[in-house]
C-alpha cells in the first residue's frame, strides 16, 4: 500500500515538475518575442539583406569569405543594416565613421548577449565590466601601461623575437613555405608571459603551451557560439559536447593563472624576493595589479585579479599575434613597401642587433605600413555594445535605449565612401597631414572614446619591433599555393594559416 502511494505521489510530482517546466519554458519563449519585437521595431527604418526564417543572418555569417560579403552588405545599405543571428538576437550592424561616432564616443556598455559568453572564462574583469566598476578598474590599471613601465618591455620583445627568428633560420633551411601564424602566436605569449608575471628567460614551459592551446580552443569556441543561436542558451550550451569542451578549456586556462599568481603571492612573502623585485628595473603587471588599491586603499579581490589577468592574456597576445602575422603577409604581397620599411630599419639599428625605447619614434614608414595593415586585416572585425540610452544619427534615423549595436571594424575599413581605393595597400593614408583631413572614427583596429583599447601603445611597441627585426633577417614571399583564407575567431585569423617563404638576409649584427 505504501509503495502505491509512495508512486501516485512521485507520479503527481512529476506531473508537477513537468508542467512547472512547460510554464518557464512558455515565459521565456513570451520574454524572447516580446524582445525579438522590440529589436526589430528599433530597426524598422533600417533595411538589410533578407533574412533566413529561423536563422537570420547567421548562415551567411558562418560561411568562408562572410567578412567580404558583410562589405558587399555595405555597399547595399549605406551606414548600416540590421544583423540577426537566429530570430532573437538582432544588432544593428554599423561600419560609417560618423555612426561609429555616436555610439563610440559615448561609454555605452558592451553587449550582454555576446560579452555574458566571456564570463566563465575571463570572469568580470575590464573587457566585460560597465559602469563605475569598470571605471574603478581602468583607474587601477592605468598605471600599468605608463610609458615608464612600457619602456623596459622593448628588451623583453627583441628577445622574444630573436629566439624565434633563430627557429625560423632552421626552417627557412628547407627551402620551402611555412605557417608562420603558430610561431608568432607562441613569441607572443612568451614575450607577455616575462611582461605579465616577470618570467625569466628559459622560453616556453609545456604548461604555458598548454594554456596557448586552451586559448586557442577558447577563440574558436566562443566565436562559434556566438553565430550559432542554438548555443546562446547557458543550459542548453552546458550539456552539449562544444560546451564540455569549453568549460574544459576554461579549467585549463584558470589552471595556469591560478598557479602563476599563487607563486607570485609565495614569493612576496619572502624578504630576499620582495628586495629582489624593488631593485628590478620594472615591475611586471601582476606586480602592479597586486599593488593597485582604490581609493578606499582595498586591493583586487582574488576573482578580480584572476579577471583581469586572464582578460590582459587573452587580448595582450592573440591580438599582436594576428596583426604581427598580417603585417608579414601584407610585406610578402607588396615587397617594395617591404624594401623601403626593411632600408629605414638598418638605418636606426645601424651595427645594433636590438632596438631600443628611442628607436621606436624613429620608425615612421614602417608605422605607416602597421597602420595600413591594421586597417585592411583588423585584429578584432567586430565589436558589440547596448544603448545605456537612445542614440541620434547623422541621418536622422535613431535607435531607442536597449538596442544592440555591432560595429564591423572590418566592414569600416573598406568603406570605400570613406577610403578610396579601399582594397589597396597605401601606407601613405597614414602620413599626418592624410590623418589630419581623415574623420578620427574612419580607423579604429582598437576601438575608440572612453573604452578604447588600454593595451593599444603595448601592442603597437611590440609590433614596431617584432615586425622590424623580422624584416632585418628575412625576405619574405608568398606561397602562391596556399593563399590565407579571411576567418573571423574573436581576433582574425586564417582558416589554412599563413604560409609565407623566408629568405635568410643576415643584415644584422653578429647574425
Amino acid at each position: 500500500m505504501l509503495s502505491v502511494l509512495l508512486s501516485l505521489n512521485l507520479s503527481h510530482l512529476g506531473l508537477w515538475a513537468s508542467g512547472l517546466i512547460l510554464v518557464l519554458g512558455f515565459l521565456k519563449l513570451i520574454r524572447l518575442l516580446l524582445r525579438r519585437q522590440m529589436l526589430a521595431r528599433a530597426m524598422d527604418s533600417f533595411p538589410g539583406p533578407p533574412t533566413h526564417w529561423l536563422f537570420g543572418h547567421a548562415l551567411e555569417i558562418q560561411k568562408t569569405g562572410s567578412l567580404d560579403k558583410v562589405v558587399s552588405w555595405a555597399h547595399q545599405f549605406p551606414y548600416a543594416h540590421p544583423l540577426w543571428l537566429g530570430q532573437f538576437l538582432g544588432f544593428l550592424n554599423i561600419y560609417e565613421p560618423d555612426y561609429a561616432k555616436a555610439v563610440y564616443s559615448r561609454g555605452d556598455p558592451k553587449a550582454a548577449d555576446v560579452y555574458d559568453f566571456f564570463l566563465q572564462w575571463i570572469g568580470k574583469g575590464l573587457l566585460v565590466l560597465h559602469g563605475p566598476k569598470w571605471y574603478e578598474h581602468r583607474k587601477l590599471l592605468t598605471p600599468g601601461f605608463h610609458y615608464d613601465v612600457l619602456k623596459p618591455y622593448v628588451a623583453v620583445f627583441n628577445n622574444s623575437t630573436h629566439a624565434m627568428l633563430d627557429k625560423w633560420e632552421e626552417k627557412a633551411r628547407e627551402d620551402k613555405s611555412f605557417d608562420i601564424f603558430c610561431d608568432v602566436g607562441h613569441m607572443a605569449l612568451d614575450s607577455l608571459m616575462k611582461c605579465t608575471f616577470g618570467k625569466g628567460n628559459s622560453g616556453l614551459s609545456h604548461r604555458d603551451n598548454s594554456y596557448y592551446l586552451a586559448v586557442s580552443d577558447l577563440t574558436l569556441l566562443m566565436q562559434q557560439r556566438i553565430e550559432s543561436f542554438q548555443y546562446h542558451n547557458d543550459f542548453i550550451y552546458w550539456l552539449t559536447p562544444h560546451g564540455r569542451r569549453f568549460l574544459r578549456a576554461c579549467q585549463e586556462a584558470h589552471d595556469h593563472t591560478d598557479q602563476v599568481i599563487r607563486e607570485r603571492k609565495a614569493a612576496l612573502q619572502d624578504e630576499k624576493e620582495q628586495e629582489k623585485i624593488q631593485n628590478r628595473r620594472h615591475l611586471d603587471f601582476l606586480d602592479i595589479l597586486l599593488g593597485a588599491r582604490d581609493e578606499s586603499g582595498i586591493k583586487l579581490s582574488d576573482a578580480e585579479l584572476r579577471a583581469e589577468v586572464d582578460t590582459f592574456m587573452f587580448e595582450g597576445h592573440d591580438t599582436t599575434t594576428s596583426g604581427i602575422s598580417w603585417f608579414l603577409y601584407c610585406m610578402a604581397l607588396y615587397p617594395e613597401h617591404q624594401s623601403r620599411c626593411r632600408e629605414e630599419v638598418c638605418e636606426i639599428l645601424g651595427d645594433r642587433d636590438s632596438f631600443q625605447w628611442d628607436d621606436l619614434g624613429k620608425m615612421t614608414y614602417l608605422t605607416m605600413c602597421i597602420k595600413e595593415s591594421l586597417r585592411l586585416y583588423p585584429p578584432v572585425p567586430q565589436v558589440y555594445r547596448q544603448l545605456s540610452k537612445p542614440v541620434n544619427f547623422v541621418d536622422g534615423r535613431s535607435l531607442p535605449a536597449g538596442s544592440l549595436i555591432s560595429l564591423h571594424i572590418y566592414a569600416l575599413h573598406r568603406n570605400s565612401s570613406v577610403w578610396s581605393d579601399s582594397e589597396v595597400f597605401d601606407p601613405l593614408r597614414f602620413t599626418p597631414e592624410n590623418v589630419a583631413t581623415r574623420h578620427p572614427f574612419a580607423f579604429m583596429p582598437f576601438s575608440a572614446g572612453p573604452r578604447n583599447c588600454i593595451g593599444q601603445q603595448f601592442a603597437m611597441n611590440e609590433m614596431k619591433v617584432v615586425t622590424a627585426l623580422c624584416l632585418l633577417r628575412f625576405e619574405f614571399a608568398l606561397d602562391p599555393l596556399q593563399p590565407p583564407i579571411k576567418m573571423p575567431q574573436l581576433i582574425l585569423r586564417s582558416k589554412n594559416g599563413i604560409h609565407l617563404r623566408l629568405k635568410p638576409l643576415h643584415l644584422a649584427s653578429g647574425k
